[in-house]
């Protein structure tokens, strides 16, 4: 597979975004391995944007293996700045639907503290709830109180 070609415009956008990414993927000694190769599909898969750091000192061979790269996982080679390679490849669309009876995630909510004198603005707040917490009314975060079932055996004899 060939190479993607981006604009220069967009290559300075994405190397821009790719300014303060970590390197997800380190190649060692060893070259590009085909372990290597499977781990940068999978985080170009996952990020789309993405870092590869190269512990090698020779400058040509770090280039060839950023145009290997690019070929072989059809990606879009941004740039090279040391021994950073920046690679890009749009995320492909999710093909498993999401489950509709999933539960809900964490979710921040806003908290308004009023001011115990008039006339002052109330303090605000921006909170993350997660799935087994509550929000108290004096807005603080609690865990949730499961109904709490007992056992058959520690039941009184002939009660609920």
């Amino acid at each position: 597979m060939p190479a993607l070609t981006l604009p220069p415009a967009q290559r300075k956008l994405y190397r821009a975004e790719a300014h303060h990414l970590d390197p997800v993927v380190m190649v060692g000694s060893s070259g590009l391995s085909d372990a290597v190769k499977k781990e940068v599909d999978a985080a170009l898969r996952a990020h789309g944007l993405i870092k590869v750091r190269v512990f090698s000192d020779d400058r040509s061979e770090r280039e060839a293996m950023l145009a290997t790269l690019a070929d072989e996982l059809n990606a879009a080679p941004i740039g090279h700045l040391g021994k950073l390679l920046m690679l890009w490849r749009a995320i492909p669309e999710r093909s498993k639907p999401i489950d509709p009876d999933r539960k809900p995630g964490p979710k921040k909510v806003k908290v308004l503290k009023y001011s115990k004198r008039g006339g002052q603005r109330p303090e605000v707040k921006i909170v993350r709830v997660l799935g087994n917490q509550r929000l108290t009314p004096g807005g603080k975060v609690k865990k949730i109180k499961r109904a709490h079932t007992v056992s058959a055996k520690k039941r009184p004899p002939g009660g609920v």
